[in-house]
Protein backbone atom coordinates (compact mmCIF):
# COMPACT_ATOMS: atom_id res chain seq x y z
CA UNK A 1 0.00 0.00 0.00
CA UNK A 2 1.43 3.29 -0.85
CA UNK A 3 2.22 5.49 1.98
CA UNK A 4 -0.16 8.88 2.41
CA UNK A 5 0.34 12.16 0.77
CA UNK A 6 3.41 13.93 1.20
CA UNK A 7 4.05 17.89 0.23
CA UNK A 8 7.19 19.77 0.01
CA UNK A 9 9.09 20.10 3.40
CA UNK A 10 8.76 24.02 3.23
CA UNK A 11 4.41 23.11 3.22
CA UNK A 12 4.39 20.94 6.11
CA UNK A 13 2.47 22.92 8.31
CA UNK A 14 -1.32 23.77 7.57
CA UNK A 15 -0.87 27.34 7.84
CA UNK A 16 2.23 27.57 5.31
CA UNK A 17 0.20 25.48 2.62
CA UNK A 18 -3.43 27.55 3.12
CA UNK A 19 -1.17 30.90 2.38
CA UNK A 20 0.92 29.55 -0.25
CA UNK A 21 -2.41 28.45 -1.77
CA UNK A 22 -3.46 31.51 -1.39
CA UNK A 23 -0.50 34.45 -2.39
CA UNK A 24 1.58 31.99 -4.84
CA UNK A 25 0.28 28.94 -6.15
CA UNK A 26 -3.10 30.99 -7.62
CA UNK A 27 -0.79 32.37 -10.20
CA UNK A 28 1.13 29.80 -11.39
CA UNK A 29 -1.26 27.41 -11.27
CA UNK A 30 -1.55 26.92 -15.31
CA UNK A 31 1.75 26.07 -15.67
CA UNK A 32 1.77 23.07 -13.61
CA UNK A 33 -0.65 21.82 -16.32
CA UNK A 34 -0.58 19.90 -20.07
CA UNK A 35 -4.32 19.81 -20.12
CA UNK A 36 -6.38 22.55 -21.29
CA UNK A 37 -9.55 24.74 -20.61
CA UNK A 38 -12.67 22.47 -21.70
CA UNK A 39 -14.87 24.38 -24.08
CA UNK A 40 -17.46 25.54 -21.55
CA UNK A 41 -20.77 26.72 -22.69
CA UNK A 42 -22.29 29.29 -20.07
CA UNK A 43 -25.65 27.79 -19.29
CA UNK A 44 -28.15 29.24 -16.81
CA UNK A 45 -30.05 26.31 -14.70
CA UNK A 46 -32.79 26.23 -12.41
CA UNK A 47 -32.21 25.31 -8.67
CA UNK A 48 -34.27 24.48 -6.00
CA UNK A 49 -37.15 27.24 -5.67
CA UNK A 50 -36.63 28.04 -9.34
CA UNK A 51 -33.58 29.96 -8.27
CA UNK A 52 -31.48 30.34 -11.67
CA UNK A 53 -28.07 29.17 -11.42
CA UNK A 54 -25.35 30.07 -13.49
CA UNK A 55 -22.97 27.47 -14.92
CA UNK A 56 -20.70 26.33 -17.57
CA UNK A 57 -20.70 23.46 -18.91
CA UNK A 58 -18.73 20.94 -21.35
CA UNK A 59 -19.02 18.09 -23.04
CA UNK A 60 -16.52 16.18 -24.85
CA UNK A 61 -17.76 13.63 -27.68
CA UNK A 62 -17.74 10.60 -26.01
CA UNK A 63 -18.30 11.57 -22.24
CA UNK A 64 -17.79 8.15 -19.50
CA UNK A 65 -19.63 10.31 -16.81
CA UNK A 66 -20.39 13.72 -15.59
CA UNK A 67 -18.83 15.76 -12.73
CA UNK A 68 -20.84 18.60 -11.44
CA UNK A 69 -19.05 20.99 -8.92
CA UNK A 70 -18.80 24.22 -6.79
CA UNK A 71 -16.29 25.92 -4.84
CA UNK A 72 -15.90 27.43 -1.16
CA UNK A 73 -17.26 30.09 0.71
CA UNK A 74 -16.48 32.95 -1.29
CA UNK A 75 -15.55 33.57 -4.64
CA UNK A 76 -16.56 33.23 -8.10
CA UNK A 77 -16.28 30.95 -11.23
CA UNK A 78 -13.89 33.87 -12.63
CA UNK A 79 -11.47 33.53 -9.61
CA UNK A 80 -11.69 29.83 -8.27
CA UNK A 81 -8.85 28.50 -9.79
CA UNK A 82 -8.65 25.37 -7.82
CA UNK A 83 -11.79 24.60 -9.42
CA UNK A 84 -10.69 25.13 -12.61
CA UNK A 85 -7.64 22.24 -11.73
CA UNK A 86 -10.50 20.18 -11.72
CA UNK A 87 -12.47 20.95 -14.98
CA UNK A 88 -9.38 20.73 -16.86
CA UNK A 89 -8.61 17.35 -15.34
CA UNK A 90 -12.14 15.75 -15.30
CA UNK A 91 -12.45 16.87 -18.94
CA UNK A 92 -9.22 15.42 -20.36
CA UNK A 93 -10.60 12.22 -18.73
CA UNK A 94 -13.62 12.33 -20.43
CA UNK A 95 -15.98 13.63 -18.10
CA UNK A 96 -18.61 15.70 -19.04
CA UNK A 97 -18.03 18.87 -16.77
CA UNK A 98 -20.49 21.46 -15.12
CA UNK A 99 -19.28 24.22 -12.88
CA UNK A 100 -21.38 26.67 -10.94
CA UNK A 101 -21.76 29.61 -9.20
CA UNK A 102 -23.58 28.22 -5.94
CA UNK A 103 -26.34 31.15 -4.55
CA UNK A 104 -25.24 34.25 -3.38
CA UNK A 105 -22.13 34.10 -5.71
CA UNK A 106 -20.51 35.18 -8.87
CA UNK A 107 -23.47 35.43 -12.05
CA UNK A 108 -25.57 33.24 -9.73
CA UNK A 109 -25.60 36.59 -7.45
CA UNK A 110 -26.59 39.12 -10.31
CA UNK A 111 -29.55 36.63 -11.58
CA UNK A 112 -31.12 36.37 -8.12
CA UNK A 113 -30.76 37.85 -4.68
CA UNK A 114 -31.53 34.85 -3.24
CA UNK A 115 -28.49 34.16 -0.48
CA UNK A 116 -27.09 30.75 0.69
CA UNK A 117 -28.36 28.18 2.72
CA UNK A 118 -25.15 26.03 3.62
CA UNK A 119 -26.42 22.87 1.71
CA UNK A 120 -30.14 23.16 3.21
CA UNK A 121 -31.37 24.11 -0.88
CA UNK A 122 -27.78 24.05 -2.53
CA UNK A 123 -28.36 19.74 -1.69
CA UNK A 124 -31.30 20.30 -3.95
CA UNK A 125 -29.28 22.61 -6.48
CA UNK A 126 -27.15 19.62 -7.26
CA UNK A 127 -30.13 17.56 -8.14
CA UNK A 128 -31.65 20.18 -10.26
CA UNK A 129 -28.48 20.72 -12.00
CA UNK A 130 -28.04 17.16 -12.67
CA UNK A 131 -31.34 16.64 -13.97
CA UNK A 132 -31.08 19.98 -16.61
CA UNK A 133 -27.41 18.60 -17.27
CA UNK A 134 -28.93 14.87 -18.64
CA UNK A 135 -31.58 16.83 -20.96
CA UNK A 136 -28.02 18.34 -22.45
CA UNK A 137 -26.44 15.19 -22.87
CA UNK A 138 -24.65 14.44 -20.19
CA UNK A 139 -24.45 10.95 -18.90
CA UNK A 140 -25.05 9.34 -15.29
CA UNK A 141 -23.13 8.33 -13.73
CA UNK A 142 -23.25 12.23 -11.65
CA UNK A 143 -20.40 12.61 -9.38
CA UNK A 144 -21.09 15.90 -7.05
CA UNK A 145 -17.66 17.70 -6.06
CA UNK A 146 -16.66 20.52 -3.80
CA UNK A 147 -14.33 21.93 -1.43
CA UNK A 148 -14.32 23.50 1.92
CA UNK A 149 -17.71 25.00 1.96
CA UNK A 150 -18.46 23.91 -1.40
CA UNK A 151 -17.50 20.47 0.01
CA UNK A 152 -20.28 20.80 2.22
CA UNK A 153 -22.40 21.59 0.00
CA UNK A 154 -21.82 18.72 -2.43
CA UNK A 155 -22.31 16.31 1.02
CA UNK A 156 -25.77 17.81 0.81
CA UNK A 157 -26.16 16.84 -2.53
CA UNK A 158 -25.29 13.17 -1.63
CA UNK A 159 -28.10 13.05 0.85
CA UNK A 160 -30.27 14.57 -1.69
CA UNK A 161 -29.49 12.13 -4.62
CA UNK A 162 -31.18 9.34 -2.04
CA UNK A 163 -34.77 10.87 -2.30
CA UNK A 164 -35.08 11.61 -6.16
CA UNK A 165 -38.58 10.40 -7.29
CA UNK A 166 -39.02 8.73 -10.94
CA UNK A 167 -40.86 12.05 -12.20
CA UNK A 168 -38.16 13.46 -13.41
CA UNK A 169 -35.46 12.29 -16.16
CA UNK A 170 -33.06 11.68 -13.40
CA UNK A 171 -32.72 8.45 -11.14
CA UNK A 172 -31.11 8.11 -7.88
CA UNK A 173 -29.10 5.44 -9.73
CA UNK A 174 -27.91 7.98 -11.78
CA UNK A 175 -25.95 10.04 -9.45
CA UNK A 176 -22.77 7.88 -8.52
CA UNK A 177 -21.84 9.66 -5.42
CA UNK A 178 -19.71 12.14 -4.48
CA UNK A 179 -15.65 13.50 -3.78
CA UNK A 180 -14.64 16.18 -1.67
CA UNK A 181 -11.66 17.60 -0.02
CA UNK A 182 -11.39 19.57 3.13
CA UNK A 183 -15.09 20.35 3.38
CA UNK A 184 -16.61 22.29 6.35
CA UNK A 185 -18.41 19.20 8.70
CA UNK A 186 -19.70 21.85 11.65
CA UNK A 187 -20.08 25.17 11.07
CA UNK A 188 -20.66 26.03 14.78
CA UNK A 189 -17.47 24.48 16.07
CA UNK A 190 -15.69 25.76 12.99
CA UNK A 191 -16.07 29.30 13.64
CA UNK A 192 -15.83 29.15 17.56
CA UNK A 193 -12.44 27.50 16.81
CA UNK A 194 -11.24 30.20 14.51
CA UNK A 195 -12.21 33.15 16.56
CA UNK A 196 -10.58 31.60 19.51
CA UNK A 197 -7.27 30.73 17.51
CA UNK A 198 -4.37 32.68 17.03
CA UNK A 199 -4.17 32.85 13.44
CA UNK A 200 -7.65 31.64 12.92
CA UNK A 201 -9.17 34.48 13.78
CA UNK A 202 -7.01 36.65 10.39
CA UNK A 203 -8.77 33.71 8.47
CA UNK A 204 -11.95 34.51 9.82
CA UNK A 205 -11.62 37.91 9.19
CA UNK A 206 -10.41 37.75 6.04
CA UNK A 207 -13.38 35.55 5.04
CA UNK A 208 -15.71 38.01 6.38
CA UNK A 209 -14.25 40.67 4.33
CA UNK A 210 -14.78 38.19 1.23
CA UNK A 211 -18.44 37.96 2.58
CA UNK A 212 -18.75 41.61 2.52
CA UNK A 213 -17.75 41.96 -0.91
CA UNK A 214 -20.23 39.47 -1.57
CA UNK A 215 -22.73 41.58 -0.18
CA UNK A 216 -22.03 44.62 -2.13
CA UNK A 217 -21.67 42.79 -5.26
CA UNK A 218 -25.29 41.38 -4.66
CA UNK A 219 -26.61 45.23 -4.11
CA UNK A 220 -25.37 46.15 -7.56
CA UNK A 221 -27.47 43.73 -8.95
CA UNK A 222 -30.15 44.28 -6.58
CA UNK A 223 -30.47 47.31 -4.70
CA UNK A 224 -33.53 46.18 -2.78
CA UNK A 225 -31.77 43.37 -0.97
CA UNK A 226 -28.87 44.61 0.78
CA UNK A 227 -28.97 47.83 3.13
CA UNK A 228 -26.11 49.46 3.10
CA UNK A 229 -25.64 50.00 6.62
CA UNK A 230 -26.12 46.44 7.43
CA UNK A 231 -23.21 45.21 5.24
CA UNK A 232 -21.03 47.74 6.28
CA UNK A 233 -21.64 46.35 9.88
CA UNK A 234 -20.93 42.79 8.57
CA UNK A 235 -17.45 42.36 10.12
CA UNK A 236 -17.52 38.85 11.08
CA UNK A 237 -19.17 36.06 9.60
CA UNK A 238 -21.73 35.31 12.47
CA UNK A 239 -22.61 38.58 11.82
CA UNK A 240 -23.17 38.44 8.11
CA UNK A 241 -25.58 35.09 8.53
CA UNK A 242 -27.41 37.29 11.42
CA UNK A 243 -27.88 40.11 9.18
CA UNK A 244 -28.90 38.31 5.76
CA UNK A 245 -29.13 34.79 5.96
CA UNK A 246 -30.91 33.27 9.14
CA UNK A 247 -34.55 34.68 9.06
CA UNK A 248 -35.30 33.98 5.51
CA UNK A 249 -34.49 30.32 6.13
CA UNK A 250 -36.97 30.31 9.11
CA UNK A 251 -33.65 29.75 11.81
CA UNK A 252 -34.17 32.51 15.20
CA UNK A 253 -30.61 32.14 15.65
CA UNK A 254 -27.01 30.99 14.18
CA UNK A 255 -26.44 28.54 16.11
CA UNK A 256 -29.82 26.83 14.99
CA UNK A 257 -29.02 27.06 11.09
CA UNK A 258 -25.15 25.86 11.58
CA UNK A 259 -26.79 23.11 13.50
CA UNK A 260 -29.36 22.39 10.74
CA UNK A 261 -26.81 22.73 8.00
CA UNK A 262 -23.99 20.99 8.93
CA UNK A 263 -23.51 17.67 7.67
CA UNK A 264 -22.01 16.14 10.33
CA UNK A 265 -25.06 14.09 11.75
CA UNK A 266 -25.92 12.26 8.27
CA UNK A 267 -22.66 11.00 7.49
CA UNK A 268 -23.67 7.99 9.08
CA UNK A 269 -26.45 7.38 6.86
CA UNK A 270 -25.47 8.44 3.69
CA UNK A 271 -26.09 5.84 0.91
CA UNK A 272 -23.99 6.87 -2.22
CA UNK A 273 -20.17 5.99 -2.20
CA UNK A 274 -18.28 9.25 -0.85
CA UNK A 275 -14.64 10.13 -0.17
CA UNK A 276 -14.01 12.13 1.60
CA UNK A 277 -10.16 13.98 2.12
CA UNK A 278 -9.50 16.14 4.95
CA UNK A 279 -6.06 17.32 6.79
CA UNK A 280 -5.28 16.84 10.01
CA UNK A 281 -3.31 20.16 9.83
CA UNK A 282 -6.12 22.11 8.12
CA UNK A 283 -5.92 25.69 10.47
CA UNK A 284 -9.29 26.30 9.52
CA UNK A 285 -10.86 23.65 11.35
CA UNK A 286 -11.00 22.67 14.99
CA UNK A 287 -8.60 19.28 15.30
CA UNK A 288 -11.33 18.09 17.88
CA UNK A 289 -13.68 17.66 14.53
CA UNK A 290 -11.23 14.97 13.41
CA UNK A 291 -12.35 12.35 16.21
CA UNK A 292 -15.39 12.60 15.53
CA UNK A 293 -15.61 12.49 11.53
CA UNK A 294 -13.91 9.28 11.85
CA UNK A 295 -16.79 8.18 14.32
CA UNK A 296 -19.03 9.49 12.07
CA UNK A 297 -17.56 7.01 8.75
CA UNK A 298 -15.97 4.24 10.38
CA UNK A 299 -19.74 2.61 10.57
CA UNK A 300 -20.71 3.55 7.03
CA UNK A 301 -19.34 1.03 4.24
CA UNK A 302 -20.18 3.42 1.55
CA UNK A 303 -17.60 6.08 3.15
CA UNK A 304 -13.82 6.29 2.10
CA UNK A 305 -12.41 8.71 4.63
CA UNK A 306 -8.72 9.55 4.28
CA UNK A 307 -7.28 11.70 7.03
CA UNK A 308 -3.78 12.77 6.00
CA UNK A 309 -1.39 14.37 8.28
CA UNK A 310 -0.12 17.21 6.11
CA UNK A 311 -2.29 19.17 3.52
CA UNK A 312 -3.41 22.78 4.77
CA UNK A 313 -6.86 23.69 3.86
CA UNK A 314 -7.40 22.48 0.04
CA UNK A 315 -4.01 22.57 -0.27
CA UNK A 316 -2.38 19.28 -1.34
CA UNK A 317 0.55 19.93 -3.68
CA UNK A 318 2.60 17.22 -3.24
CA UNK A 319 6.28 16.62 -3.61
CA UNK A 320 8.41 15.78 -6.30
CA UNK A 321 8.45 12.43 -4.26
CA UNK A 322 5.20 11.84 -3.88
CA UNK A 323 4.28 12.65 -7.61
CA UNK A 324 7.17 9.78 -8.62
CA UNK A 325 5.28 7.46 -6.38
CA UNK A 326 1.54 8.34 -7.64
CA UNK A 327 3.07 8.76 -10.90
CA UNK A 328 1.09 11.96 -10.74
CA UNK A 329 1.79 14.52 -13.99
CA UNK A 330 1.26 17.73 -11.89
CA UNK A 331 1.14 18.09 -7.85
CA UNK A 332 -2.29 18.20 -7.46
CA UNK A 333 -2.49 15.26 -5.53
CA UNK A 334 -6.19 15.59 -4.11
CA UNK A 335 -7.84 16.25 -7.42
CA UNK A 336 -5.60 13.16 -8.80
CA UNK A 337 -7.09 10.93 -6.30
CA UNK A 338 -10.24 12.19 -6.64
CA UNK A 339 -10.62 10.91 -10.10
CA UNK A 340 -8.62 7.91 -9.54
CA UNK A 341 -11.64 7.23 -7.14
CA UNK A 342 -14.20 8.23 -9.45
CA UNK A 343 -12.70 5.68 -12.17
CA UNK A 344 -13.00 2.77 -9.32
Amino acid sequence: MKPLYTPPLFLQKGLSMTLYMAFVAKRKWERTLTEPSPPYQPTIFTGAQEVPIFGLLALPKHPIGTIIATYGIIGTLEDQWILRILGRKAFAKGYAVVLFDWRGHGKTAQLSPTLMSDGLYEGKDFIKIANAALELGCPPPFWFSGYSLGGQLALWGVKEAETITQRSGLKSSDIGGGAVICPNLDSQRTLSYLVEDVWGKYLEKSIAKGLQQLAWQIRRSHPEAMDVDAIVQCNSIRKFDQQFVIEGLGFSTVEEYYAASSPLPFLKHLKKPTLILYAADDPLFAPSLIPDLRSACEGNPMIDLVITRYGGHVGYISSLACQRLYQDNDPWWAWNRVLEWFER
